[in-house]
């Protein structure tokens, strides 16, 4: 039985989950594979929504911590009081309990890494009944590119594997373990994908110095982001000066240094305060944003937390966010201050760039997002400079008082459809190859 050249097999541990970007990255690709033939099946894990357009299939991992970690996204999607879901985590917890120890004391890897074995399983069933062109691994969670690795080598098939985030990095601060099974696959990666894709410049020379067997396989692709579906909403100026901040806060990506150039100008002109407004969208606060937050005036900070599907109108969490996106005076973009900033752009980028809103972007040793924010005309302020952050603040403060805000009327140039394109592109010559090889 030949290949169906339309069928492609996704691995995507995260997909369709509102509001991650290791699932916005595969999930906003869906659409435009469709309109251009391509007929997805989906393996993913369960911690998203059941997908009703596409074959989608969802598989448990096989680990007590990877079902902890996954069931908790069931138990909270399918529970709505907080004590009943406290319960059920709880009463989980408490029976994975012995085995759950275990392998915290013996496997010390991601908490997806046993969704690979239900995933090759499932995929070989696939594979050998509707015989897919190409296997298409995307993540997230290293234990898809290990379950696309299995597949491909078993069933020789085309592979191409998608790497959102480096898997491995200089002054690694996580488990020794982990350390070496990302090493190890990583370069399984490059020997063996007939296409490795990675999402910013400097990861691919990186990865293409440590193995440089992978030479021209290796691409860089810009994920980029759609248009919102409900079109652009016009800005305008309000009473009020809002920056408005997007995503999660951790103590390698916080608020600590710009809190703290904001303090210092509210000091240097104190009637800012009855006029600046920093919105929080997002999780919690880490600890060093809590702390530089509470030395700002209590009512300079609104924490908005994660907007989620308006139960009224049905408005998903993600549109609500585009479009206050869409609405604030300007948006605060942060980069962090790690190693692992270098190889890594916040995938929040792309849909900041949609809204044509100013950006503020605190950027750490990356050329290449410093490059795409400043051909944008927004700032881009290393992490740690305070007076750089504070003297981007005082401009911002200045254009906002002379009503100089407008929109850019510069719809974003990095779009899904393109990266869908350049994705085909590169899956075809993988498949030419293959059958290429095969005669």
């Amino acid at each position: 039985m030949a290949s169906d050249e339309s069928t492609w097999l996704i691995l995507s541990h995260a997909f369709n989950m509102d509001g991650r970007a290791a699932s916005q990255t595969i999930t906003d690709k869906i659409p435009h594979l469709l309109a251009h033939g391509i007929k997805p099946i989906v393996l993913s894990a369960v911690t998203g929504r059941k997908d009703e357009v596409v074959e989608h299939y969802q598989l448990l991992p096989v680990s007590p911590v990877g079902l902890r970690f996954d069931l908790r996204f069931v138990f909270r999607r399918n529970i709505s009081s907080k004590v009943g879901y406290k319960i059920a985590v709880g009463l989980m917890t408490l029976l994975l309990l012995p085995f759950y120890i275990l392998e915290k004391l013996f496997i010390r890897l991601e908490p997806q890494w046993s969704w690979f074995i239900p995933a090759y399983f499932a995929g070989a069933k696939i594979i050998r009944t509707r015989k897919p062109a190409v296997i298409y691994s995307t993540g997230g969670a290293n234990s898809a590119h290990l379950a696309g690795y299995l597949l491909a080598k078993r069933y020789s098939l085309p592979w191409v594997a998608e790497i959102h985030d480096p898997m491995v990095y200089e002054n690694w601060e996580r488990r020794k373990m982990a350390y070496r099974f990302a090493g190890w696959l990583e370069r399984k990666i490059c020997e063996h994908a007939d296409v490795a894709i990675w999402f910013v410049e400097p990861t691919l020379e990186r990865a293409r110095a440590r193995h440089p067997v992978l030479r021209d396989r290796g691409k860089v692709m810009i994920p980029g982001a759609d248009a919102p579906a409900f079109g652009k909403i016009a800005y305008q100026r309000g009473s009020e000066l809002v920056i408005g901040h997007f995503g999660s806060l951790s103590p390698t990506r916080n608020l600590e240094t710009f809190a703290q150039a904001l303090s210092k100008l509210l000091a240097e002109r104190s009637e800012l305060k009855d006029i600046i407004r920093l919105e929080i969208y997002g999780s919690g606060a880490d600890a060093l944003s809590e702390r530089a937050l509470a030395k700002l005036p209590p009512e300079v900070v609104r924490r908005l937390g994660r907007l989620e599907t308006d139960p009224v109108t049905g408005e998903s969490g993600r549109d609500r966010v585009l479009k206050r996106m869409q609405t604030v005076d300007a948006l605060l973009l942060l980069h962090g201050m790690h190693r692992f900033c270098e190889e890594y752009i916040p995938s929040k980028l792309y849909e900041y760039l949609w809204t044509q809103r100013p950006i503020l972007g605190l950027t750490w040793h990356n050329p290449h997002l410093d490059r795409i924010l400043r051909e944008g005309s927004h700032w881009a302020v290393p992490s740690n400079d305070i007076d750089g952050i504070g003297a981007a603040l005082r401009e911002l403060v200045v254009r906002w008082e002379t009503d100089q805000l407008k929109d850019s009327g510069k719809p974003s140039v990095y779009t899904t459809e393109s990266a869908v394109k350049q994705l085909i592109g590169w899956a075809n010559g993988a498949i030419a190859h293959h059958a290429i090889g095969e005669r």
